[in-house]
């Protein structure tokens, strides 16, 4: 009974504990000792799967790390359960591919001679925001030409804006910086005209207010008249169903509850590596969640980061959506650590158990009333019809999932290779009770 109780109460230390009790008690028989030893290591239970970011690094580090795609873990764990996942998978890999109308980008376009403090700036002749310090500015997005004539014919084409010039720069082109200033003692010059490149710039970061929504409405018109949104054309009397998201890939429907995703998680952002800021604006993780912790409608968003100087065009486009304004699509990855059992199950989710709430852009959301008119799953969405109201309607996606998947699969590359390591959250996202 002592040599029972005494490993029972020692089971979860090292191999040498049987030793350490036969210096302890010598007139007990070696040989009984290592016995009733090893009998106790066979009874005892076996820990669940669990590591941290740190033991993660170090086996990237080490170039031994099991990092999948997502849809490679939805696979693993309906074939072998999170349990064994857990056990087996290190990092998953996640992407996004979609317009997103809150981003824009930090630009510093440096000293002239004299100087010059700008209070109205134009890039290609898309308005940007002076109102910072001398040769700061920000740039919009969704931000349009100057003379664009907007919604004045309908639906508006809104062929360049704020997205574009992004893009452009990031492409290596020249464009038109033009800015007035109204002169103070320090600051004497007026007017401003020069052609930029990034190259040029002292300093363009992109900083993207929210980025990466954690799932979003599947969008219907059920009025009597096609319709123009920032879901795209809606054709009347339900013709169509749009969505965006990636689905089982999408970064934010990969860890529902925030658990390893906060300021300082370095992400793949445009191409190259950036990190989450913060919560993104519109932020709501007490959004209605599905039994598996998932939300069902618009929750978790996130304000993201990078140097623009890094970046590629292929992953930072500009987006013009016909009657409703411009945009900029933008590549999100977020790779999750597989710290426990959790994480394992809820990378493994599937499309058929993620689903978005259909609403009206018709009647119900113009007036503010984007009440839920049902509910369907994003592998019905993705097969290219849903059945709404007893008919079949044709659906259609705002993201991509092939670029998903592609930035899923890059930034699995970068981990493998050793070129990318995970980052410790510093502080995490505001989150809702576990279900």
């Amino acid at each position: 009974m002592l040599i029972e109780s005494y490993f029972k109460s020692q089971e979860n230390r090292d191999t040498s504990i049987y030793i350490n009790f036969f210096l302890s008690y010598p007139y007990i028989p070696f040989n009984i000792t290592r016995t009733v030893y090893h009998r106790r290591l066979i009874n005892v239970p076996k820990k669940s799967a669990s590591r941290t970011i740190q033991e993660i690094n170090a086996r990237i580090k080490k170039g031994i790390a099991v990092v999948i795609t997502a849809d490679e873990m939805t696979d693993l764990v309906k074939r072998k359960g999170a349990a064994k996942a857990a056990k087996e998978v290190d990092v998953v890999t996640t992407g996004t591919f979609a317009p997103m109308c809150s981003s824009g980008a930090f630009i510093n376009f440096g000293h002239s001679k004299p100087a010059f403090k700008a209070s109205r700036v134009w890039l290609n002749n898309v308005p940007a925001y002076g109102g910072l310090a001398a040769v700061d500015i920000y740039i919009g997005a969704t931000e349009p030409t100057e003379d664009d004539p907007l919604n004045g014919v309908h639906p508006g084409q809104f062929k360049y804006g704020g997205g574009h010039v992004i893009n452009d720069l990031i492409a290596g082109k020249k464009v038109t910086l033009r800015a007035t200033g109204y002169g103070t003692d320090c600051y004497p010059n007026k007017e401003i005209e020069k052609k930029v490149s990034l190259s040029d710039l002292p300093y363009a970061v992109l900083l993207n207010p929210r980025n990466g929504y954690q799932n979003y409405n599947c969008a219907v018109n059920l009025s009597s008249k096609t319709i123009y949104t920032y879901m795209g054309v809606l054709k009347p009397k339900t013709g169509n169903a749009n969505y965006s998201t990636s689905g089982l890939l999408s970064p934010l429907l990969n860890d529902p509850y925030y658990l390893t995703i906060g300021m300082g998680t370095r992400v793949f952002l445009g191409g190259a590596q950036g990190y989450v800021i913060g919560p993104g604006t519109q932020h709501n993780p007490m959004a209605e969640r599905g039994k598996n912790g998932v939300p069902i409608n618009a929750a978790g968003t996130l304000m993201i980061m990078g140097d623009m100087k890094e970046m590629s065009p292929r992953w930072i486009v500009g987006v013009s959506m016909l009657g409703y304004g411009c945009s900029m699509a933008v590549g999100l990855g977020i790779p999750i650590p597989i710290l426990n059992e959790d994480m394992a199950r809820y990378t493994g989710v599937s499309d058929e158990e993620l689903f978005a709430r259909i609403v009206d852009y018709g009647n119900d959301y113009p007036k503010g009333e984007g009440k839920a008119l049902g509910y369907v799953s994003y592998a019905e969405l993705k097969s290219g019809s849903i059945k709404f109201n007893g008919k079949d309607i044709p659906t259609s996606p705002l993201s991509s999932y092939v670029r998903a998947l592609e930035i899923a699969n890059i930034l699995k590359g970068w981990i493998e290779k050793g070129e990318f390591l995970l980052t410790e959250p510093q502080v995490m996202l505001p989150t809702a009770k576990k279900i």
